[in-house]
């Protein structure tokens, strides 16, 4: 498999000869407001540009997996880019309904014993955030991707680390994990996404993994960088299966 960070959360993951779209959020550098009551709130989002042209991340695209529908992982430019009559999953019916309403034709919603041409699509549970701020952040998921000729794949998705997390792991035993590692925040309700701590449970859940950190340093809110993570992986003796790609870096395993 090849998993290339493209921005925040979206990733192309090139799995079992298919090439799979995460949470495309394709919005040029600087044209959507400011997350409300967090840090840099003077900076528009997206903070940074796209690595590669939005022509060459829907080429050839087989599948788009939406896990939640916050505009920083499905967004206008995103409508707007990708053929309406893609194959689309997402987490729920209600979110199925509103991405046909913008005119997608072929839109299913994960189970957990989803098959697409031959690949497992395997719907997994997740937390965005711990407490009150949950009602605010609403339903996500994550997707567990397996197939016999490659190793198992854990797109966790906007969580944080809890036990569902933790049982996706012991149950699907995933060699290469990705988890949303900013720990971005509001001014109040803590991490909505795992912060360096969470990350070092997942490492310390399975040690032998690969860890992929992204959605770090794309969005206003966002509250651990790249740097302050690399080091807190060093620290901790789990440099070498923790990784934090800069934007456009891929991985072959």
């Amino acid at each position: 498999m090849n998993i290339q960070l493209i921005r925040n959360a979206t990733l192309i993951v090139q799995y079992a000869g298919k090439k799979f779209l995460v949470d495309p959020f394709l919005s040029e550098k600087g044209t959507l407001p400011a997350f409300p009551n967090a840090a840099r709130e003077d900076q528009k989002n997206p903070l940074v540009a796209l690595p590669i042209s939005i022509e060459e991340i829907i080429s050839e695209v087989d599948a788009v997996i939406v896990t939640h529908l916050h505009i920083d992982h499905w967004d206008d430019a995103a409508k707007e880019a990708l053929p309406k009559a893609i194959t689309l999953f997402t987490q729920n019916e209600e979110d199925a309904q509103e991405i046909q309403n913008a005119g997608f034709t072929n839109v299913e919603v994960l189970q957990t014993d989803t098959v697409y041409e031959g690949i497992q699509l395997i719907k997994t549970k997740g937390e965005h955030g711990r407490g009150e701020i949950l009602n605010m952040a609403g339903k996500v998921c994550g997707v567990v991707f397996k197939h016999p000729t490659e190793k198992t794949l854990y797109v966790a998705g906007d969580t944080v680390w809890y036990e569902e997390v933790q049982q996706t792991i012991q149950t699907h035993q995933p060699e290469i994990i990705v988890v949303n590692g900013g720990d971005n925040q509001f001014m109040q309700g803590g991490s909505l996404v795992m912060n360096k701590e969470d990350i070092y449970n997942v490492y310390q859940a399975t040690p032998k993994s690969q860890i992929i950190s992204v959605h770090m340093e794309a969005v206003n809110h966002w509250n651990l960088s790249r740097e302050d993570l690399r080091n807190f992986a060093i620290e901790k003796g789990m440099s070498a299966n923790v990784h934090v790609p800069n934007d456009g870096e891929s991985y072959t395993f």
